[in-house]
C-alpha cells in the first residue's frame, strides 16, 4: 500500500515533536520538512532521515505531498495552511486557527470550497483524563477552568487568550453544546504588547456559566477543571491525569436530610462531619487510560487517518472557530476597559508597548 506522504511546515519547538512523530508512523513517509532558518531545518531532517526546503512554496504540488501539518507562528496561518487548502492538500494547523477570525473563517471556507481535510490541534480534546472526565458530565451547570504556566517566550506573537484559554474554550464548548449568549473578562499585561493573564466568564444560553483563568507568567503549572452538573462534580486534572466525581450517596438521597438529623437530640456532629464524604457525598475515581500514545500523536494519528479515508476529525475548521469567535469577545471585553486611566495597575507604571490592566466595563 502506498504511504501517505506528509510534510511539516515549521519545526521548531513544537514542529520537531509532530516531524519525529510522523517520521515514525506506520504508513506515513515523511517526505520533508520546511523551515527558514536552514540550520534548525536541517538538523531535524537529518535526524529524521528526510529533506529540508527552506521556503514551503516548494511543497505546493499535489504530486509532491499528500497532506501537511502547519505549525507555524499563528500570524501566518491563513497564508500558509490557505496555500495547500486553495490546492486540496488536506492540512492539520496547530491552535489557534489563525491570528483573526477573519482569517480563521477564511480558512474554512477554502476547505469547503475545496472539499479538503482541516484539522485543528486542539490537543487536550485528546487528553485522556478528559477523554473519561466527558463521559461524566451530562449537561453541565457551571464549568471552572484554570490553565497556569511560568513565562517561555514562546508564541510571543499572541497573547495569553490565543495561546492558553483557546484550549479551555474549546473543552467547554465541546460539553456545554450551546451558544454563548454573553461574556465578562478583564486581563493583564506584563511581559510585552499582549495580555498575560485573563479571566473569563461565559453565560450560555441553556443557562451554564463557565469561568475561565489563564496565565503564563504564573510561578506554577496548573491544567485542572470542575463541572457541577444535575448529577454531581467532577474535577479533573489534565496534568496529572486524575479524574474524581462527586455525587449524592445513597444516604442523602433515601435518607433523613443530614441537617435534619444533625438537629435530632443528641446528634454526634463529629461523626455527621465525617460522614459528609463516604456516606452523604460519594467519591468515585474514574479510570484514565494509561501508557497509551501521548496526546499528540493520537491527534497525528487521527489526521493521517482522516487524510486517508476522508472521514470528520475530532477537532474540524468550524468547531475551531467556534472557540475562535469566543476568544475574540473575550479580547474585546478585555479591551473596553482600562485600569485606572490605563497608566498603571497594582504592579506599577506599564511600559508603553504593553498591556494596561484591563477589566469589563
Amino acid at each position: 500500500m502506498k504511504r501517505l506522504r506528509v510534510a511539516v511546515i515549521g519545526v521548531g519547538a513544537l514542529g520537531r515533536h509532530h516531524a519525529r512523530i510522523l517520521s515514525e508512523m506506520e504508513g506515513v513517509e515523511l517526505i520533508a520538512v520546511a523551515d527558514s532558518q536552514a540550520q534548525r531545518g536541517q538538523e531535524v531532517a537529518n535526524k529524521h532521515h528526510t529533506c529540508w526546503v527552506a521556503d514551503y512554496h516548494d511543497l505546493l504540488d499535489r504530486n509532491v505531498v499528500d497532506a501537511v501539518s502547519v505549525v507555524v507562528p499563528t500570524v501566518a496561518h491563513r497564508k500558509v495552511a490557505g496555500a495547500f487548502l486553495e490546492l486540496g492538500i488536506p492540512v492539520l494547523v496547530e491552535k489557534p486557527l489563525a491570528g483573526s477570525v477573519k482569517h480563521a473563517r477564511e480558512l474554512v471556507e477554502l476547505a469547503t470550497q475545496n472539499e479538503t481535510l482541516l484539522q485543528v490541534g486542539h490537543i487536550e480534546r485528546f487528553n485522556p483524563a478528559f477523554q473519561s472526565a466527558q463521559k461524566l458530565i451530562s449537561s453541565p451547570k457551571y464549568i471552572r477552568c484554570e490553565r497556569t504556566s511560568t513565562y517561555t517566550f514562546r508564541s510571543t506573537d499572541i497573547g495569553v487568550v490565543h495561546d492558553l484559554m483557546i484550549h479551555d474554550i474549546d473543552l467547554v464548548l465541546s460539553l456545554v453544546k450551546s451558544t454563548v449568549s454573553r461574556c465578562e473578562a478583564f486581563g493583564i499585561g506584563v511581559m510585552g504588547q499582549n495580555e498575560d493573564a485573563a479571566q473569563a466568564r461565559l453565560y450560555f444560553e441553556n443557562g451554564c456559566i463557565a469561568d475561565l483563568t489563564a496565565s503564563r507568567i504564573s510561578p506554577t503549572v496548573s491544567r485542572s477543571m470542575t463541572a457541577w452538573s444535575a448529577s454531581g462534580c467532577v474535577t479533573v486534572d489534565l496534568n496529572q491525569r486524575d479524574v474524581k466525581r462527586y455525587a449524592p450517596g445513597l444516604a442523602l438521597t433515601h435518607g433523613m436530610p443530614p441537617l435534619q438529623r444533625a438537629a435530632q437530640p443528641g446528634a454526634d456532629l463529629e461523626a455527621l462531619k465525617k460522614d459528609v464524604f463516604g456516606q452523604f457525598i460519594k467519591i468515585e475515581e474514574a479510570p484514565v487510560e494509561a501508557g497509551g500514545p501521548d496526546a499528540l500523536t493520537q491527534e497525528l494519528r487521527e489526521f493521517v487517518h482522516c487524510a486517508v479515508t476522508g472521514e470528520k476529525p475530532l477537532v474540524d475548521g468550524l468547531q475551531a472557530l467556534d472557540a475562535m469567535s469566543v476568544a475574540d469577545r473575550i479580547l474585546d471585553k478585555v479591551a473596553k476597559h482600562q485600569w485606572d486611566g490605563h497608566a498603571q495597575g497594582p504592579m506599577g507604571p506599564y511600559p508603553q508597548s504593553t498591556v494596561p490592566l484591563r477589566r469589563v466595563a
